[in-house]
């Protein structure tokens, strides 16, 4: 079955719109599909002189948020029929390297990635990446050796991103180590825009309450219903690596993550973490914001740094609070300064906001 089919058959009953650019993207998808059809996966060897066997490119699909990337490779990644298949959000994947990295180091190996490498190949034959980004240094030097490895070992690759590939950890340290990886994955993956003019994220989103208080059981009824109906049920723990250190988001799904205030901004966390939240999340679900004061002064100073990050990336906020925006902090430094982020907290309830 190919994508084209499945994608008309849930337009026509009603489980999707059609989208003009989602339509034009579905034959790359497909084309994905045939060649790896028609291609064993495996090396044949003639003689002393290589593989008589082309490698099957992948696809890297790349546009604004909730224009439906992650929505056709998943019906995508549904269809397939390679049994040696696995769909997980970048970030994800590149912990589990480095968890299995430390393994192999256990084992007194010169060469980490080697093995790891030769291991995953050996397990999957098709590579699907959600919200493909690059924020760690650490991530972004193992990347191109690790894809080239698997590459070499006929793996098929295909990826979401926010960013267009020569964007992929744009002003980072030592970002002319990674070029050679932007370069890897302009000529192994097809790269496609996907420039569709609506928002489904926000589509979904519009009319809805999007800010409840005070945070008792109705609002929290309230915010789970909003988190089925987003969510797609595949809910999974997001570990975000950030110079060193780990932002663990407790629910995530689909681009959309949930936690706490004191997930966030009860722990040391800084600009550069919420950054890296806002990179790579498409709705927050932001849980249990307390009433703010000198008493919390320092989680109070995140908040407002988290909702800048949030403001300024056009992620959906979704949250329960204590009160209103205007009386979260009343006393205690800060409190003009906070007159600015009640705004941004009322400006992001608006209906239609994040899709200029």
């Amino acid at each position: 079955m190919l994508l084209q089919h499945t994608y008309e058959s849930r337009v026509k009953s009603g489980e999707l719109t059609e989208d003009a650019a989602q339509v034009e993207a579905i034959p790359l998808f497909d084309t994905v599909l045939v060649e790896m059809g028609q291609s064993t996966g495996k090396k044949k060897f003639l003689g002393l002189f290589g593989s008589d066997q082309v490698p099957v490119k992948g696809l890297y699909v790349w546009g604004g948020v909730g224009r439906g990337k992650s929505m056709l490779m998943d019906l995508f990644f549904e269809i397939a029929p390679e049994p040696r298949k696995r769909r997980v959000h970048f970030h994800a994947f590149m912990q589990d390297i480095h968890a299995a990295m430390n393994e192999a180091r256990k084992q007194g190996v010169s060469d980490a990635i080697a093995p790891v490498a030769e291991d995953l190949a050996q397990d999957v034959r098709l590579l699907c990446f959600d919200e493909m980004q690059i924020t760690d240094i650490t991530d972004a030097m193992i990347v191109g050796r690790l894809f080239q490895k698997l590459f070499a070992a006929g793996v098929v690759v295909v990826a979401t991103s926010n960013r267009v590939p020569d964007d992929l950890y744009k002003d980072g340290l030592n970002r002319n180590l990674f070029v050679p990886f932007i370069e890897l994955i302009k000529d192994r993956l097809v790269v496609h825009e996907l420039a569709s003019e609506t928002d489904y994220r926000q589509d979904r989103l519009a009319g809805e309450q999007v800010y409840f208080h005070p945070a008792d059981a109705k609002a929290k009824r309230s915010v789970e219903a909003i988190w089925q109906g987003l969510s797609g049920g595949d809910i999974s723990e997001l570990t975000l690596r950030v110079k060193g250190r780990d932002v663990v988001l407790p629910a995530f799904s689909n681009g959309v993550a949930r936690a706490a205030f004191f997930d966030l901004c009860g722990k040391p966390l800084g600009a550069a973490d919420y950054l890296a939240v806002a990179e790579n999340v498409r709705v927050l679900i932001l849980e249990n914001i307390p009433l703010l004061s000198r008493d919390n002064f320092n989680e109070a100073k995140r908040f407002v740094t988290l909702i800048d990050a949030l403001y300024e990336a056009k992620v959906a906020l979704i949250c329960t609070a204590a009160d209103t925006p205007e009386r979260l902090y009343l006393e205690g430094e800060g409190v003009f300064e906070f007159e600015r982020t009640a705004s941004r907290l009322r400006e992001m309830q608006a209906a239609g906001w994040g899709q200029n």
